[in-house]
Formats: structure tokens, C-alpha cells, sequence
């Protein structure tokens, strides 16, 4: 089918979703793109429309909505087994509040700008990595677009999902707040990684950071060397440190010098087992999932995105 299927989370973005639809269906109208639209209606329903839409052989489908949602549709793709996933195109028009897949291609934020990449329909295949995860001691398998996050930076996500939840979504700098007051609270995990079967790290870590694409956290670069096609997981690992030290280098989590933080660990590889005492939370492209252990394997090249 040559018609575009568009997913809408009219929550995303501050209700900008819903609020700025009127807007972007009139764009796609006006540049003569077909499509039929729905709107979500509760956590994990994108996954859900896009399995349907799969079925009922909608080959296009457009995101409207943030991380969040990118998330949710990325995994229904990857659960369907009609085709193969790189048969299905995806694009997204970014209401969210974070924005941070989009960044990496440079996708506009501007809707008619967003609209004109639909039109001219650039593709790229990306990697996505299967994270593997326990939820209620229950094995968990979800899929991953651009980055997930362990410690420190799974910790200070969960606030900020529990802030959003609670209807300050509509704070400015809402995850820096989030960040600074977990600061005051946190206490390291003590870590064992692996990385293609080979142990790499066995000790107290403050944060760490897996990552297909460069962004998370509303644009701090915790993996700024990734590269989204090379079938390889970059990963980010930050010893232990102190709150002060914490404050001292905020700066470098968002100019893409992470690696100028002192006691900070790069590694590269096609697969990533993690397991931490006590169990760490885990962050997946801004969502809030299970805990450790953990395990992240590349699919090298398996999702079409429409890029500029």
C-alpha cells in the first residue's frame, strides 16, 4: 500500500501533539501525501497500531510523537512477522520533548521542514539493538533505536518520567532538574560488564551509557563517536565520583567531551552483558524499563528511516 500510515501521541510534547495536528495533517495535504491517521490512547498502544498496520499491509508509517513513541512503533516493528522490517519505511515528525533520535540525522524540528523529508523520501538503514532485561524477575526483550542508559542516568530518567507523569511536563529544563536532585541522593552501582564475551570492568561505576545513535537526555552526547550503521554498540562508562566532581563536569556531557571527564571508559563492540550490585534500573530510549542483568546485541541494518 502506498498510503502512509501516521501514528499520533497526542500526549507528547506538552499535548503538542494533539494541539499542533491540525497543522502538520494540513502540510501533509498539501504536498499531496496520502495517509490515513490514528491517535494513541494509552502507554504501549503505538506498538500495538503498528502491528495492525503492518498486517493490514501499510508498508509507510510516520511518527508523530517524541522518543518515547519512535520507541514504542520500533518495537511493534520489530514484533510483527509479516516482513521483514526493512520492507516497512519509518519517519517521524518530532513533537516530543527530548528530540534526541532526530538530532543525530539532523532532521528538522520545523514541521513543514519535517514534511518536505517525507516527501522526498531519503532512506537510511540503521542498526537496533535487542535489549534483553528483567522486569518482576520476569525476562524481558525490548527493542532500541538510539540509546539506553544504566545508573546514574537511569536513575535521574525515572524522575523525570515520574515529574512528566505528574503533569510538569511543561517545566523548562525539567530533566536538569531531575538530574541535580538525584545528585544529592545517589549512590554508585558496582558493576560487572562484558563486552563480545569478554569481561572488561568489575567495579564501582557512576553511570553508563549504550548507544546506537549520540543523544539522549534532551542532547547531552554520551556516546558522541557512535555511528548508527557500523553494527556496533558504543558504550560510555563513568567510574564512581564524587557530587562535586559531578557538578564540576555537567558541562561535558552536552559539548561532546565526555571523554575529558576524569575516569571515563570507552567501549565498542557487537554485544554488551551488564549485571550490577544492586540491580540497576534501566533507561531505553528515555523510557523506564526493568532492571539489571542486562544484555544489548546489535541487528546490523535492520530499520529503513527516512533521513535528510
Amino acid at each position: 500500500m502506498d498510503r502512509w500510515y501516521v501514528i499520533i501521541n497526542p500526549v507528547a510534547g506538552s499535548r503538542r501533539g494533539l494541539l499542533d495536528w491540525p497543522q502538520i495533517s494540513k502540510l501533509l495535504r498539501d504536498n499531496y501525501i496520502t495517509y490515513d491517521a490514528v491517535f494513541t490512547e494509552k502507554k504501549h498502544h503505538a506498538t500495538e497500531l503498528t502491528v495492525e498496520a503492518i498486517n493490514k499491509n501499510y508498508r509507510k508509517i510516520v511518527v508523530v510523537g517524541g522518543d518515547g513513541t519512535l520507541h514504542e512503533v520500533v518495537h511493534g516493528l520489530f514484533l510483527q512477522k509479516t516482513v521483514v522490517t526493512t520492507e516497512v519505511t519509518l519517519a517521524v515528525i518530532a513533537v516530543g520533548t527530548g528530540n534526541d533520535w532526530i538530532r543525530m540525522y539532523g532532521i528538522p524540528r520545523k514541521y513543514s521542514d519535517a514534511v518536505k523529508a517525507i516527501v522526498e523520501c531519503k532512506t537510511f538503514l540503521q542498526d537496533v539493538a535487542k535489549v534483553e532485561y528483567k522486569e518482576s524477575e520476569v525476562e524481558q526483550v525490548r527493542y532500541m533505536v538510539n540509546m539506553a542508559g544504566i545508573g546514574f542516568d537511569a536513575v535521574v530518567n525515572r524522575r523525570y518520567n515520574r515529574l512528566k507523569a505528574k503533569g510538569y511536563y511543561h517545566m523548562g529544563g525539567l530533566y536538569i532538574l531531575s538530574l541535580i536532585f538525584v545528585i544529592f541522593s545517589y549512590r554508585s552501582f558496582k558493576f560487572k560488564v562484558r563486552v563480545d564475551g569478554q569481561e572488561v570492568l568489575n567495579k564501582r561505576l557512576f553511570t553508563g551509557a549504550v548507544g546506537i545513535g549520540k543523544y539522549n537526555g534532551g542532547g547531552m552526547l554520551q556516546t558522541p563517536s557512535a555511528i548508527a550503521d557500523d553494527g556496533l554498540l558504543d558504550m560510555t562508562f563513568i567510574s564512581k565520583m564524587s557530587n562535586i566532581s559531578v557538578f564540576r563536569h555537567i558541562r561535558k556531557l552536552y559539548d561532546g567531551n565526555i571523554y575529558n571527564v576524569p575516569r571515563s571508559l570507552f567501549f565498542r563492540g557487537e554485544r554488551v552483558e551488564i549485571e550490577s550490585i544492586p540491580a540497576t534500573p534501566l533507561e531505553v530510549d528515555g523510557e523506564a524499563l526493568g532492571f539489571a542483568p542486562i544484555a544489548l546485541t546489535t541487528l546490523h541494518r535492520a530499520l529503513k528511516v527516512v533521513v535528510v
